[in-house]
């Protein structure tokens, strides 16, 4: 076999092989650094989808409330509220978690610090609006 097609077929298997190494990694008993970090993400990407279901959930009751207050004008503005909050969320978590990250700059650790301080602030975050979405249903 010519070089040039063993490499193409090394190349080929190569990205197949990562993903069963992921497929493998169990999150409740990393054993690497690099599985430390994969975990991490992972729970960050999960907290995510969560903080993305209660947003929608909590916007959606603030919109319902602006509605309702359709005859007054002046009282409106909920949902408008907590879009700017939101937006001023993300980049106060951003940098929040990117500082937490210099406990171990430079280090294989840092990836893992910032994935679980952005985990750790969105999950509370999504637990923020829960409580909100309820609050503004319950009224």
């Amino acid at each position: 076999m010519p070089l040039a097609r063993l490499v193409l077929a090394i190349a080929l298997l190569l990205p197949a092989g990562a993903a069963r190494a992921q497929e493998t990694i169990d999150c409740g008993y990393p054993l690497s650094q690099m599985e430390l970090t994969y975990c991490a993400e992972k729970a960050w990407e999960a907290a995510d989808a969560d903080l993305n279901a209660a947003y929608r959930e909590a916007m959606a009751r603030m919109r319902e409330m602006d509605a309702n207050l359709a005859d007054m004008p002046d009282l409106q503005g909920a949902a408008e509220a907590l879009k700017e909050a939101q937006r001023a969320w993300i980049p106060y978590r951003d940098k929040a978690c990117a500082a937490y990250g210099f406990l171990a700059r430079g280090g294989t650790m840092e990836p893992q610090l910032i994935y679980g301080c952005l985990a750790t602030l969105t999950v509370r975050r999504a637990e923020e609006l829960k409580d909100l979405a309820a609050g503004i249903e319950g009224r």
